[in-house]
C-alpha cells in the first residue's frame, strides 16, 4: 500500500470504530485524487467501509451482526464535513440535551449553517434544517444548544424560568463564548442571553 494510503489508515485507527469521515479529513495527506484512489484501495481491502457518495466509516464489530451502522451524530457530522457547514444540535435535541424537555424527538434532526435538506446515508435518514440562530465554531455544544433552544422557543415564549434554567446548564467558558457572538445574534437572542448573564452574576 501507498504511503498516502498508510497515512490514511493510521488516522481512521486513531479517530477509532464507528467514526465516518470524507476525503476531506486526509486533504493535509496528499492530493485530493490520490487520497480518492487511497480510500478506494482501502474499500476494496474491507479495511473500511462506503456507506454514500463521498462518504466512509470504519464501523464498528459485533459478534453477531457484523459491521454496525454508524450512528446518527457521527454521519450528520461526516454529511457537514462534506458540504463544509457548520452542524449543531436541532432545537428539539437542544432542548432535550440542556434539561429543559424530557421528550426525546422522535426524528433525527440537526441545525445547519448550510441549506435545508434530508439526507439519507447508511439506511440512517438525516434531516438538516437551516439555522435561524448563528452556530459557533469555537464553542461547546451546550453553548450551541442554548442558542438552538431560543430559535426553537422563539421570542415571545422566553420567561424567566428558561433564563435561570438555561443559566444553570452552562459554565463559564460556555457563557464566554455566547457574550463573544452577541453581535451575530438577532436583537432578541442577544437580549436573551444579557438576562442570563444578569441571573449567573446576579
Amino acid at each position: 500500500m501507498s504511503a498516502v494510503t498508510d497515512k490514511i489508515m493510521k488516522r481512521v485507527r486513531g479517530k477509532g470504530r464507528g467514526w465516518a469521515f470524507t476525503p476531506k479529513d486526509f486533504l493535509d495527506l496528499g492530493t485530493r485524487a490520490s487520497i480518492d484512489m487511497a480510500l478506494t484501495r482501502l474499500v476494496q481491502a474491507s479495511q473500511i467501509r462506503r456507506i454514500g457518495r463521498g462518504l466512509y466509516d470504519y464501523p464498528k464489530l459485533h459478534d453477531k451482526l457484523g459491521a454496525l451502522t454508524p450512528d446518527a451524530d457521527t454521519i450528520a457530522q461526516a454529511v457537514a464535513t462534506q458540504s463544509g457547514d457548520k452542524l449543531s444540535s436541532s432545537g428539539a435535541q437542544a432542548a432535550n440535551r440542556l434539561g429543559i424537555s424530557t421528550q426525546v424527538p422522535a426524528k433525527t434532526s440537526y441545525a445547519t449553517s448550510g441549506q435545508t435538506r434530508v439526507k439519507k446515508v447508511a439506511g440512517r435518514t438525516i434531516a438538516l434544517k437551516r439555522s435561524r440562530a448563528p452556530i459557533l465554531d469555537d464553542a461547546s455544544p451546550d453553548a450551541n444548544a442554548v442558542l438552538q433552544l431560543l430559535a426553537h422557543v422563539g421570542k415571545d415564549k422566553i420567561d424567566d424560568d428558561l433564563i435561570q434554567r438555561l443559566s444553570a446548564q452552562i459554565d463559564d467558558r460556555d457563557f464566554k463564548a455566547l457574550t463573544k457572538a452577541q453581535p451575530l445574534m438577532p436583537g432578541w437572542m442577544s437580549d436573551a442571553v444579557l438576562k442570563i448573564g444578569l441571573v449567573r452574576h446576579g
